[in-house]
């Protein structure tokens, strides 16, 4: 069986996968925006944004479709990696990438011409190594299905076919004609996520199926605006206390990072002036809490305390619940507590959902004793 983190692997259902990727489009995309110079060979800035807007909404359709009918064509793996391991979903990704980056709009924007689809084809490098295509071959047809079954349509394809049959001379021609403008913002999308992402793609760092805009943008985009998108499934009230710590926070002087690699998390931590730029990595790890959201443990607050002894008097003040969450502490479970892997080197977990209004106030008298002894020395 495989493990994860030192125990066994237990895939989440598609469906809860798909919620979990669901949750990470952009709920609020403005209307107006301005777009790196590179895209105006694209179309006009005004139709990029319009293909955004419905690539996005084709995305929730594409969750929708996981969610009732995922089961017939996101198979597991025998030995998964991870809580999510689908290999169907990467698929997927390398599919769209290749039909927008290397398709062709038509003059009037409402098809795709596709010579050529590098993830259904295998390679061979310059010492004479062939590389598998990056879908497989008995996988191609069903993502074929599984896009015809969301909304596109491919001509000149035998979906009903056991298997592909592409010769190299064949023309694909793809559309979308419930909203063809989809295709200009899948064309824009592919070209950000081919040149534009940094660092290899993981099944959740995953630009394309977050329908990541922002990496368009000509301008650096305000973390306030990541965070509120972030919180959008969340309760009015909980989403109000969580910007109210971002504000509370930055306002003296902590630096917020958007860290995806798995989890997804917004890390608050005080950054030294160096001479190298710090990795969003690089401050995750320096971080004293953060925002995360994980396929196993959903939306949590995490604190990574550790000056606890100079304030016991005020976490006794805490309620018992709390008290004891943070008497436990943090760290490697198996090194502390002789338990299997729960992650808990990654700080204290706590949800983040109606349950934390009643300590919320507690939570800020918490972060504000722990940071106060975490301040630079000026």
């Amino acid at each position: 069986m495989s493990t994860e983190h030192g125990g066994p692997v237990t895939l989440k259902p598609i469906g809860e996968v798909a919620v979990f990727l669901k949750n990470q489009i952009p709920a609020r995309i403005p209307e107006v925006y301005a777009l790196k110079s590179m895209f105006k060979s694209v179309a006009s800035e005004e139709n990029i944004r319009r293909g955004v807007i419905a690539f996005r909404d084709f995305l929730y359709t594409l969750c929708d479709r996981l969610i009732s009918d995922g089961d017939q064509y996101a198979k597991p793996p025998k030995k998964p990696a991870n809580m999510a391991d689908y290999p169907f979903l990467p698929y997927l990704t390398n599919l769209l990438v290749d039909m927008g980056y290397h398709g062709k709009l038509s003059e009037n924007g409402d098809s795709l011409r596709i010579e050529e689809i590098p993830a259904f084809t295998a390679s061979i490098d310059e010492k004479g190594k062939k590389t598998p295509p990056k879908i497989p071959f008995f996988c191609q047809i069903e993502c074929l299905r599984f896009l015809a079954f969301c909304g596109f349509a491919f001509a000149g394809v035998d979906l009903e076919a056991k298997t592909l049959s592409i010769s190299e001379e064949h023309v694909l021609e793809v559309s979308y004609p419930s909203n063809p403008i989809l295709l200009t913002g899948l064309k824009a999308l592919s070209i950000a996520d081919m040149e534009l992402r940094t660092g290899r793609r993981y099944w959740n760092d995953n630009n394309l199926l977050r329908c990541d805009y922002r990496l368009m943008k000509a301008e650096e985009t305000d973390l306030l605006d990541v965070l509120t998108d972030f919180l959008h499934p969340l309760s009015e009230k909980v989403q109000a206390f969580a910007l109210r710590l971002h504000r509370r926070y930055v306002e003296i002087g902590m630096t917020c990072s958007l860290r995806i690699l798995g989890d997804v998390n917004l890390a608050y931590a005080f950054i030294k002036k160096g001479k190298r730029e710090l990795s969003p990595t690089d401050i995750y790890s320096l971080s004293i809490w953060q925002f995360s959201y994980s396929i196993r443990y959903g939306y949590s607050l995490v604190v990574r305390p550790k000056k606890t002894e100079k304030y016991l008097g005020v976490i006794e003040t805490f309620p018992s619940a709390l008290r004891e969450v943070i008497a436990r502490g943090y760290g490697c479970d198996r090194k502390l507590r002789n338990e299997r892997c729960q992650q808990g080197c990654q700080g204290i977990r706590i949800p983040l959902d109606d349950s934390i209004l009643p300590i919320s106030g507690e939570i800020e008298t918490w972060l504000d004793h722990e940071i106060s002894y975490s301040l630079p020395k000026k």
